[in-house]
């Protein structure tokens, strides 16, 4: 009799311990929770058993990553792209640059929208530090396959799963339990101020993290296994930083979730991580490694409460037979929300499909970020639903454009003397086309202009735009000419003014290229001395020049950064054909007292080359070759000879400078960079140039000119040393220049911002 009580005592015990279940809760955390990974890898490498999984934010991310189908390795190897980078940051891949879509560069630090509300113009601020256009095609491209292989429901996916978000208005919890998995994991991640919140069906959601940061409860109330697993990465009580905004923002937004798990139902495993900040992504060795410790260290106790086995083969069949559920990711229909005009509907439809029937991911991809490049839309969220009908998925844009009116301001703060202040107003507007007018205006000692313009955009198969462009300019290098006490400059200073207007077609060269043609009309003067003694009251010589000017240009350019770049590169070649009247005019101390008049018709080609080639995650090499030939015939004297050379202005400081050394009418110049990287946003760089002028320009005793006997006689240097620091206003900079001249050679300068100015007609 107690053999078979025993015996069905041990029969009972067996089967309760083949039927526990087990659930996972993973907290939210920031990048902290990659730890997450190290902790699942530990258990499937131990036989436990993973029923069930909630999360919030990054644990989200993690269980719905694992719930879809994702290994451990997948995961970290996904962390540790290049593409997750650009997500976790917002920047846009240099490959995904259309520069055929950007408009001229400009000085610009911030871009604030203007609406009108209640008879008031209201400027709306930016509400997120990092552009969300990245990260909703990323959560779109990873998940919509995985919501078609469950139809929606997250208790069919692999391992069924929920999370947490927050609505933000009622102050409580949403439970996704079924859905778009993509905006379900989208909206728990979504952390105040960082990211962007999304709207669904009209309630704005954030990240769970603000009223549960680990959901148990969730856990509880929705699958109630028999032993819960629960991973924490948060420490509550943890000091702040004092200046860490992001640190301060995590502690207020996780302070009153509870993060208890009793002995009695499951057990709670804690990973405390150092020096690891909500975006410290790229920590993610550190944190899995991490993560395995804190597992491995409960292993045994968790085998002690879980008697279950799952063997790590049967996992890895089971992820299989549910990756092999999903459908290719290809798409046929296309809705637009957001969008109440038919004619603007059309053109963003027209924008993606190009009158294709399907389109692939890869070609979805390429349209979805140039239109995100339109100055008309402000953000588009792609959502994937799969048609069982055709077999495809339908792409549902949620479209939000830009107000119609725009404003922006930035310049150059520096301890030179070429500071300037800049702003710039757009109005936009788009049917079938795309239309945007503007108009600028720089104001400070050195530079002034204003320019006035617009721009039409066609989305056709074979896209192209028409430009049109009104600028006055005015330089006065009297105001940076640091080196004037010396008697041996030539000229002592210049003052360059010019209007224009300029009309511009172009089409799309590659993705990060143009082909661009056009002409345009010039009435340019430029003021001088010819000599070095004169008296400020003494009348300067002035040479006008009005000309037309046309031509064609292929331009491809893909740099991260638009001045102190670290990644990417620019091709260019360009023929212009200028046609023109030189009128001189003699002032008080000319050396020849006599009006001229001559004509000028020539032709320039400009080619330059420049790439940055990464060696590893800290050194960056750079190699620059230009190279200008110019059959103008010499002005009227040297002086204004020299003035209307091309200019090689390869740092920016030289584009502040007049510096004779470094123009001519032919030239090759070669230059080489070496960049360290310090931290993402900050790095050190040295650049070296050397320009030689392939015929020299040389002035008799009454400042004619003429060119030297022998072509290559000169080679010039100039270089720059600097640090820099990458900021979302522009760039900050400290750097040492070099210009092999007469005078002064070395400059310091402190600067914000960049020297960015409107374009000349040639």
């Amino acid at each position: 009799m107690p053999r078979i009580l025993f015996l069905i005592i041990f029969i009972a015990f067996c089967l309760s311990s083949g039927a526990q279940s087990v659930g996972l809760v993973l907290s939210g955390g920031g990048a902290k929770g990659m730890a997450h990974i190290g902790v699942i890898k530990v258990l499937e490498e131990n036989g436990i058993p993973i029923d069930y999984v909630t999360g919030t934010s990054i644990g989200a991310i993690i269980g719905g990553l694992y719930a879809s189908g994702y290994s451990t390795d997948d995961m970290i190897k996904l962390f540790k792209s290049d593409e997750f980078k650009l997500w976790s940051t917002g920047k846009l891949d240099k490959e995904d640059l259309y520069y055929f879509k950007r408009k001229d560069e400009g000085p610009g630090w911030v871009k604030l929208d203007i609406t009108r509300k209640e008879d008031k113009l209201k400027v709306i601020f930016p509400i997120n530090l990092i552009p969300e256009r990245q990260m909703d095609f990323a959560f779109m491209q990873l998940m919509a396959q995985t919501t078609a292989a469950c139809n929606g429901d997250f208790n069919k996916l692999m391992v069924p799963f929920r999370c947490v978000s927050t609505d933000i208005y009622r102050n409580k919890a949403i439970i996704h339990k079924s859905g778009d998995l993509s905006e379900a994991i989208r909206a728990s991640m979504t952390f105040p101020f960082v990211f962007k919140p999304i709207e669904k069906d009209g309630t704005l959601l954030f990240d769970g993290g603000i009223v549960n940061n680990f959901p148990t409860d969730v856990m509880k109330d929705e699958f109630n296994p028999d032993i819960i697993i629960g991973h924490k990465v948060t420490q509550l009580g943890e000091k702040y930083d004092t200046e860490d905004l992001f640190s301060q923002i995590e502690t207020m937004v996780t302070q009153i979730t509870n993060y208890n798990i009793p002995d009695s139902i499951g057990v709670l495993l804690e990973t405390k991580l150092e020096n690891v900040g909500l975006l410290d992504f790229q920590k993610v060795d550190y944190t899995n490694k991490r993560g395995e410790e804190t597992a491995l260290a409960k292993i045994d106790s968790i085998k002690q409460m879980i008697a279950r086995r799952v063997d790590k083969e049967d996992v890895k069949t089971s992820r299989e037979a549910f990756n092999g559920r999903k459908p290719p990711l290809v798409f046929n229909n296309i809705q637009v929300e957001g969008i109440s005009n038919d004619m603007q509907r059309k053109y963003i439809i027209q924008s993606i499909k190009l009158n294709e029937q399907v389109i692939s991911v890869k070609q979805l991809r390429d349209s979805y970020f140039k239109l995100i490049s339109d100055e008309q839309i402000k953000s588009i969220r792609p959502i994937a639903h799969y048609n069982k009908r055709t077999g495809f998925f339908d792409l549902h844009l949620k479209v939000e454009p830009r107000k119609p009116f725009d404003f922006e301001v930035g310049g150059l703060l520096t301890t030179q003397s070429s500071t300037f202040g800049y702003v710039e107003t757009n109005f936009k507007t788009f049917q079938t086309m795309s239309y945007n007018f503007s108009a600028n205006a720089y104001f400070g000692r050195f530079y002034n202009s204003f320019s006035i313009g617009g721009r039409m955009d066609s989305p056709t198969r074979k896209p192209f735009y028409i430009s049109t462009r009104f600028t006055l300019n005015s330089w006065d290098y009297t105001a940076t000419n640091s080196d004037i006490m010396f008697k041996d400059i030539n000229p002592s200073y210049i003052i360059r003014n010019e209007n224009n207007v300029n009309i511009e077609g172009g089409i799309p060269f590659v993705k990060t290229g143009v082909i661009d043609f056009g002409a345009a009309w010039s009435n340019a003067s430029d003021k001088y001395y010819q000599t070095n003694f004169f008296d400020w009251g003494d009348e300067m010589d002035e040479t006008k020049f009005s000309a037309f000017t046309a031509h064609i240009k292929v331009d491809q350019k893909n740099y991260d950064y638009k001045q102190y770049p670290t990644e990417g590169g620019r091709k260019f070649m360009s023929f212009r054909y200028i046609y023109g009247t030189e009128t001189f005019t003699p002032g008080t101390t000319a050396p020849v007292m006599k009006n001229a008049e001559s004509d000028h018709s020539y032709f320039q080609i400009k080619a330059l080359y420049d790439q940055y080639f990464k060696l590893n995650n800290t050194f960056t090499v750079g190699a620059m070759g230009e190279a200008v030939f110019n059959n103008n015939t010499f002005y009227s004297n040297y002086t204004s000879t020299l003035i209307a050379a091309p200019a090689f202005m390869p740092t920016p400081l030289s584009r502040s400078k007049y510096i004779g050394n470094f123009r001519a009418n032919q030239y090759f110049a070669l230059g080489g960079k070496a960049l360290v990287k310090i931290s993402d946003y900050m790095h050190f760089r040295a650049e070296a140039y050397g320009m030689a002028p392939i015929m020299q320009f040389k002035a008799d005793d009454n400042n004619l000119v003429s060119y030297e006997d022998k072509i290559f006689q000169h080679f010039y240097f100039s270089g720059m040393a600097a640090l820099v620091i990458h900021t979302q206003a522009g760039p900050v900079s400290a750097e040492i220049n070099y210009f092999d001249k007469q005078g002064q050679k070395w400059f310091f300068s402190l600067s914000l911002g960049f020297v960015l100015f409107n374009e000349r007609a040639f």
